[in-house]
């Protein structure tokens, strides 16, 4: 594509990379029958709520951008459940990215590095942020898993 401003492409192109890596690693770590060290947060019970998480979370980006940019919808589909996620995970991964790709061609650099908006969580972030904190967001999650991995 043919993104107007090419700091959003280079953006929604390491995501791609990044959640693609991600799942590559969450499936290793499925495949050593892996277990998540024990906490109260309930996106941490099991690999497949991990995963439901972080498919969940670069839906849920796209979702926030949009409305604050008062684009369309992206349409991503709501991700799978938790018993369904670990078979449906390349196709629903697949159609994810394909919705990232276009909600944001058109938009002028001024639209996302100059005002800031209120995420669900609170903290104030400039749309460009919130597209480098979905970049980070797999990599954070892929690195616990190489750790994991590493030490059991």
């Amino acid at each position: 594509m043919n993104y107007k401003y090419k700091g959003a492409e280079a953006l929604v192109l390491l995501h791609e990379e990044k959640i693609l890596s991600f799942v590559e690693v969450w499936k290793t770590a499925k495949q050593a029958h892996l277990i998540l060290p024990a906490t109260d947060d309930s996106d941490y019970k099991s690999l497949n709520h991990l995963l439901r998480h972080v498919v969940r979370s670069s839906r849920g980006y796209m979702v926030w951008i949009c409305k604050k940019l008062n684009l369309h919808e992206p349409k991503i589909s709501i991700q799978p459940s938790v018993n369904e996620i670990e078979i449906a995970i390349d196709e629903y991964v697949a159609h994810l990215l394909e919705r990232w790709e276009i909600p944001l061609v058109k938009v002028d650099e001024k639209d996302l590095v100059y005002s800031t908006y209120s995420s669900n969580l609170g903290t104030d972030y400039c749309i460009e942020a919130m597209l480098e904190h979905a970049v980070m967001h797999p990599i954070r999650h892929e690195f616990q898993l190489r750790q994991l991995l590493k030490n059991s």
